[in-house]
């Protein structure tokens, strides 16, 4: 029986960051806003003929083989898969991973990824899991993987699909599918990698530090964020796509503010060179200091913002906005 999985990665539009617990708590109406987008994560799960477990990952060429599934918890190497496949007690299988998302791209390939295995190995074992309940296996296991905190919103997309508000409440997260034209807003995002990869968790876990700390300029950017988050979702709800743009580009002023790093130098040229070409916003996705820049712009100045990006050394990335989450097979 060969089990094949795969889920999207998203580009986040607003919010992001408060939604690692329990940063929300503190900002009373706080949400994301994300896209989920065709650039997806993969996984396949094939039987072997013994009782061995062996896990491959095509993105960087590693390999990890194991005996038994009790072995795979303490492993460095593919930390990550190896932890998904310890909680699921994999037994005589092939794991293969791959992903369309750059390494340490911002744009949710590690949750993605997670996901999509947690699916695969699910059914490998035979057992059911509702939706939030393989979110939260997924959640927990990549925070075990990397030692710091994880946001909540990337699971969704990676799940659901489509452009919705997460909303982070006292009495749970619920995320709300928006009601938009999603090719309206595609032909205005224009994607790219900036060529530097971000370090996964770390500027995050910084600012969180500071903000449970007590740091006052780190709690008054993520109200201003909070804000930003409703303005953008109203303009989305309108389709007011200059309130789109004027939205994007208030958060990225106000992500900028909360750490430096989060913009280099190379990221501020490439702003610079859409801004040149017709662009009227754009932001990182995910933490910042490396990864992907999403540029938001008329219609008729896409490909003069695409044309820009790849001239300052960017690396385009073509997709289309995901309207199905986790699929299988």
């Amino acid at each position: 029986m060969r089990i094949a999985t795969s889920a999207p990665t998203r580009i986040d539009l607003a919010g992001g960051t408060l939604d690692i617990w329990p940063l929300y708590l503190f900002h009373q109406g706080a949400q994301t806003i994300n896209a989920a987008i065709s650039l997806r994560a993969r996984a396949t799960v094939e039987p072997r003929t013994d009782t061995r477990v062996v896990i491959a990952s095509l993105d960087t060429g590693a390999t990890v083989e194991a005996d038994n599934w009790r072995h795979l918890r303490d492993g460095r190497e593919l930390r990550l898969l190896s932890l998904l496949a310890h909680f699921f007690q994999a037994c005589g299988l092939t794991l293969t991973t791959s992903s369309e998302s750059p390494a340490g791209a911002g744009i949710a390939g590690s949750s993605a990824l997670t996901v999509a295995v947690c699916a695969a190995l699910a059914e490998w074992a035979r057992t059911h899991y509702e939706p939030e309940a393989l979110l939260q296996i997924a959640m927990n296991v990549e925070a075990q993987a990397i030692n710091v905190p994880t946001g909540l919103q990337d699971y969704r997309p990676a799940l659901y699909g489509g452009v919705a508000a997460i909303e982070l409440n006292v009495d749970g997260v619920h995320r709300v599918p928006l009601d938009i034209d999603p090719a309206e807003l595609e032909r205005r995002l224009v994607l790219c990698y900036t060529g530097e990869p971000r370090n996964s968790g770390t500027n995050n876990w910084e600012i969180m530090k500071r903000h449970l700390d007590g740091d006052r300029h780190v709690f008054d950017c993520f109200e201003r964020i909070r804000d930003t988050a409703a303005v953008m979702r109203d303009a989305l709800a309108r389709s007011d796509w200059d309130g789109v743009g004027r939205a994007i580009a208030t958060e990225w002023d106000n992500r900028k503010r909360l750490a430096a790093g989060v913009s280099t130098p190379a990221i501020d040229r490439l702003i610079e060179r859409a801004a040149g070409a017709g662009a009227t916003a754009a932001k990182v996705c995910g933490a910042g200091g490396g990864g992907c820049l999403v540029c938001f712009g008329p219609p008729d100045r896409r490909g003069a913002i695409r044309e820009a990006l790849a001239s300052g050394g960017a690396r385009l990335l073509d997709f289309t906005l995901e309207r199905h989450g986790l699929v299988r097979g």
